[in-house]
């Protein structure tokens, strides 16, 4: 488990990343995220310790539980996206209020939302 949302934030962008291209690679986690290199690289060293990815010949990749991690942030995210837009509210400020609440909602809350949603 990460103990803060910008870990998340980084699993969900490699995820993003990786299903749009091959090789991820620091500058482009930088680039996705509006932060600099030297920020990714302190997150990758700590995503590395906790397992979640593995770097390779400078390629980043999902470790199996970063995978399953990354997978479970970003459902959560796009789930809370359909949600807000379903009551109304504009795609982009759905979409920006999802990225923050992906990390705070409680598992009761999020079945909730979700029932609401796929229901």
């Amino acid at each position: 488990m990460i103990d803060n949302e910008s870990g998340e934030d980084y699993l969900e962008a490699i995820l993003r990343l990786s299903a749009e291209k091959k090789d991820v690679h620091a500058v482009d986690v930088a680039r996705e995220l509006g932060v600099s290199k030297p920020a990714v690289t302190k997150a990758m060293r700590i995503l590395i310790q906790k397992g979640y990815i593995e770097i390779a010949a400078n390629h980043i990749r999902l470790t199996e539980s970063g995978q399953a991690y990354a997978s479970s942030v970003y459902e959560k995210h796009k789930l809370i996206t359909r949600f807000w837009v379903k009551l109304g509210v504009d795609a982009e400020t759905a979409e920006a209020d999802a990225c923050r609440m992906e990390h705070l909602i409680s598992p009761q809350t999020y079945r909730a939302v979700k029932k609401f949603v796929e229901g």
